[in-house]
């Protein structure tokens, strides 16, 4: 095996000093451009690689950012990903990326892992088991900014990006009692992260404000993914009377719902309305196309990683306070058009 060339090896081949070799290949201006182009031809020849994270550490930053996510499956979170990638190209950063599998365990030796690599700051979203946020603790004591996007817990040296998910749930339902529904289901994830947990808020919420009753049998607990819509199905299909308004707290769980609703020849919405949520790519696929919230993915990404960014260089006091907001809106497809597919029904009779 070849060992890796150094500026010593330079040194010794041009006949001149590691000092000089050091600077012209950090384009020094004390080193004429002759001199220069000397030395960075022959650095080519050799096969010489500038040792970029030695250099950093020297420098107290490698220029990388870990990012924690529980799953890389997720639309939502390829959607974040590709926000954080966009502006850290633009800034010259490296992107570590790693998924606890919505374990604390997983999280926690991942956590060790990004601050062993000696990253710049970390971007986290929590897993469904997190409640103890210990493992972050030796980045914040070491000045390290950490943001939590999407699924956050409070801490008041971080800061937390997110929409309003209580207010988003609260209109998805309304939206559902405002098509004639009044025996809503709610699919829903591990109550302990702040998304789920707000999003059963938001439905409780508007159901008492339309007069409706709220009981715990209205509620299913999820992994929110495919076979957790089709479980979800089975178990709707199953109550009595059966429910004709579904709210489910993400579009693949709630596809995986309709689909097997179809199945067992139930009409969609005729028979029961659906309503997503994050506005997937997959909602405008299935049929009847699926009413859903956004949760602005891209956006969430790029603006978590502004701020880390803003913090590690020591700009945090642009920050308006510990949580940031975005914007969410109701995206009203055929699913959820109950009244609509009524007055179609009419007129077809007629």
């Amino acid at each position: 095996m070849e060992k890796d060339i150094t500026i010593y090896d330079i040194a010794r081949e041009l006949n001149l000093s590691p000092t000089t070799i050091s600077r012209a290949l950090n384009d020094h201006p004390a080193v004429n451009k002759k001199t220069k182009q000397r030395i960075s031809d022959a650095a080519a020849q050799m096969g010489y690689r500038s040792n970029f994270f030695a250099s950093n550490l020297r420098k107290q930053h490698t220029n990388t950012i870990g990012l924690i996510v529980p799953r890389l499956d997720s639309p939502f979170h390829s959607a974040v990903i590709s926000g954080i990638e966009k502006v850290l190209n633009e800034e010259g950063y490296n992107l570590i990326i790693s998924q606890s599998l919505e374990t604390f365990q997983k999280e926690k030796s991942n956590a060790k892992t990004m601050f062993d690599s000696r990253v710049d700051g970390l971007l986290v979203s929590l897993s469904f088991e997190t409640e103890d946020l210990q493992h972050f603790e030796p980045f914040i004591n070491r000045g390290i900014p950490v943001v939590f996007y999407d699924r956050v817990a409070e801490h008041r040296n971080c800061t937390n990006i997110v929409i309003d998910n209580l207010q988003a749930a609260h209109k998805a339902t309304s939206h559902l009692i405002e098509q004639g529904c009044t025996n809503i289901v709610h699919i829903t994830g591990n109550l302990k992260r702040n998304v789920y947990a707000d999003r059963l808020k938001g439905f409780k919420y508007a159901l008492l404000d339309h007069g409706l009753p709220f009981s715990e049998d209205q509620v299913i607990l999820g992994e929110m993914t495919e076979a957790a819509g089709q479980k979800a199905a089975s178990q709707i299909l199953a109550m009595s009377p059966r429910p004709d308004g579904i709210f489910v707290s993400n579009d693949t769980c709630a596809v995986s719902c309709i689909k097997a609703l179809k199945q067992a020849g139930l009409s969609v919405p005729q028979d029961i309305a659906v309503i997503g949520f994050n506005n997937d790519a997959i909602s405008r696929v299935i049929e009847p196309n699926l009413t859903t919230i956004t949760n602005p993915g891209q956006e969430m990404g790029e603006v978590a990683v502004k701020v880390l960014l803003l913090q590690i260089n020591g700009t945090g006091e642009r920050i308006p306070g510990n949580t940031i907001n975005l914007r969410s809106e109701l995206i009203v497809r055929e699913s959820s058009l109950k009244s609509k597919a009524k007055s179609k029904k009419k007129s077809v009779l007629a």
